[in-house]
């Protein structure tokens, strides 16, 4: 099972590699971590990792993606970015972007093809940029007629959520 979960200044993306019982495997970013997780009461959690405990605090917020939670020093302000929450926000970022003048990947994957280039006229609709995130490709079109000013990516390239790939006047 894999998520990402945002803070709002990081995102991480955190695999549930292996769980039986308490004892989990789980991979933050790639790196994997041994675990002995309890619920110890409604909502409050009890962690062993490398001799030391720690003791979570999950509250949901607004809806059942978003938490505050609680730590013995800190409080932070998360949210589950699973497959759902990417698809409506994809949806959601190709409104109103007439105008643009910079196409970002809204969430992490891998450059597949750039078919222009530095210099070229562009037109409405036309392809500028596909990008390969979940198994699926999307095609980031223009919104107008505009000249690509700036190719931040190469092909093959792994881009993070909201990273800028082009720029464009």
């Amino acid at each position: 099972m894999s998520y990402e979960i945002s803070n709002g200044n990081r995102t991480a993306k955190i695999d549930l590699l292996n769980r039986v019982g308490n004892k989990a495997l789980i991979a933050v970013d790639g790196h994997k971590y041994d675990i002995d997780i309890v619920e110890v009461e409604a909502g409050v959690y009890s962690i062993l990792f490398n001799g030391e405990s720690y003791n979570i605090e999950l509250i949901e917020s607004e809806s059942s993606k978003k938490y505050i939670v609680n730590t013995f020093a800190k409080t932070f302000n998360i949210e589950v970015i699973d497959a759902e929450s990417k698809y409506i926000s994809n949806r959601n970022k190709g409104a109103g972007l007439e105008g643009a003048n910079q196409i970002a990947s809204p969430m992490p994957g891998k450059v597949v093809r750039i078919p222009v280039s530095v210099g070229e006229q562009v037109t409405a609709g036309q392809t500028l940029i596909v990008v390969e995130a979940m198994k699926m490709q999307s095609e980031f079109k223009s919104t107008g007629d505009k000249i690509i000013r700036e190719i931040l990516v190469k092909e093959g390239d792994i881009v993070n959520a909201h990273q800028v790939m082009l720029k464009l006047e």
